[in-house]
């Protein structure tokens, strides 16, 4: 079960074997001799990702080092924290849609610590144009500004010990953990979205939407039959309560990629190469080595739905890549708001 989520509503809303901490810092330590080891796919392509991720978990490290005693008590909590009546900050797997209790980056850090939490966001994004989308142009959305989002650490960041940075924003939720959350892309569940509609070439994502629309053009009538969800009783559901992964063997709703024709197939290839495409690639090849271990694309189901009204532009309001261990939920209209999770382990 996804955890639930803590989403204020928007100001325009109204309605294989991963690899273990240990081996984490292992392979940071030894990359020159990970080919040698016999690792299993997963665990190069984890291998890859610790690689890569080392500047940005040695930002981390010299990050914590710099708290104060005040700010560790405001701005860390344990790694299992869970809200309370008393305490009603956020849990680690949670997303949310606004600087978590109001303790934004500007406010809480200094202009060093500041600097290395924006060196920190930039590592887990794909280079200028991965940061150009999960920053929406610089502007973090409704928040205006990157010291508008909050930066709060759960663990301890230092070697050897889990930790997880989470950065939260308006219509943003994303992770730097070091590997630390076991067979789990991108460090837990993202959030991500965008005020402008999703069919609207203002949109960062519309690239996304594009992508999406190019499949669904695609598909002849039987297909789309199967992919079309139009009971009314299927609502958006992501936003109020959480998000059930699928299990392994379960049936969800959509045309299965195994269904597919050649050409549906290579648009379905296409689209996850575009949602993966803000992120680091390594981030992105976890994403499909973790598909992979639970049964690959195959298991994987594309459903497109007509809640709310549509048109022949914007036939439909949100789809939804679906399988075992795996939701990548985009919500087009309004505007874009987007779940994913990707967890092995639970399917």
């Amino acid at each position: 079960m996804l955890p639930t989520t803590n989403i204020p509503s928007c100001p325009e809303c109204e309605s294989g074997t991963p690899l273990d901490r240990r081996d984490f810092i292992r392979v940071v330590g030894t990359t020159a001799t990970v080919a040698a080891v016999g690792l299993t796919p997963l665990q190069k392509a984890r291998a890859a990702r610790a690689e890569k991720q080392a500047q940005a978990e040695a930002l981390v490290f010299e990050l914590y080092q710099t708290l104060s005693p005040e700010q560790k008590k405001k701005l860390t909590r344990p790694w299992d924290h869970k809200p309370s009546a008393t305490d009603k900050v956020t849990s680690r797997l949670a997303t949310g849609n606004a600087a978590v209790d109001k303790l934004m980056i500007g406010l809480e850090y200094n202009k060093k610590q500041i600097e290395l939490l924006d060196k920190i966001f930039r590592a887990i994004a794909n280079g200028d144009e991965g940061y150009k989308r999960l920053s929406r142009n610089g502007k973090f959305d409704n928040s205006g500004d990157f010291e508008s989002i909050s930066a709060i650490l759960y663990g301890e960041a230092v070697e050897g010990k889990k930790f997880s940075l989470v950065f939260t924003g308006h219509h943003l939720t994303v992770r730097c953990d070091g590997n630390s959350e076991e067979a789990t892309a991108f460090g837990g569940p993202l959030y991500y979205g965008h005020s402008p509609s999703g069919f609207a070439t203002t949109n960062v994502f519309y690239h996304q939407t594009k992508a999406a629309m190019e499949l669904f053009h695609a598909l002849d009538k039987s297909a789309k039959e199967v992919a079309l969800i139009t009971d009314e009783k299927k609502k958006w559901r992501d936003e109020h309560g959480g998000m059930k992964l699928p299990k392994k063997g379960e049936r969800v709703p959509g045309l299965y990629f195994q269904d597919m024709s050649p050409t549906q197939k290579e648009l379905t290839e296409k689209l996850m190469k575009e949602l993966i495409a803000p992120y680091r690639k390594e981030d992105g090849d976890e994403v499909m080595e973790l598909i992979k271990a639970t049964g690959g694309m195959e298991k994987i189901a594309m459903a497109f739905y007509t809640e709310g009204r549509v048109s022949d532009k914007e036939p439909w309001t949100y789809w939804r890549l679906e399988g075992p261990g795996f939701v990548w939920s985009f919500r087009a209209l309004p505007h874009i708001h987007t779940f994913v999770y990707v967890n092995s382990k639970l399917a």
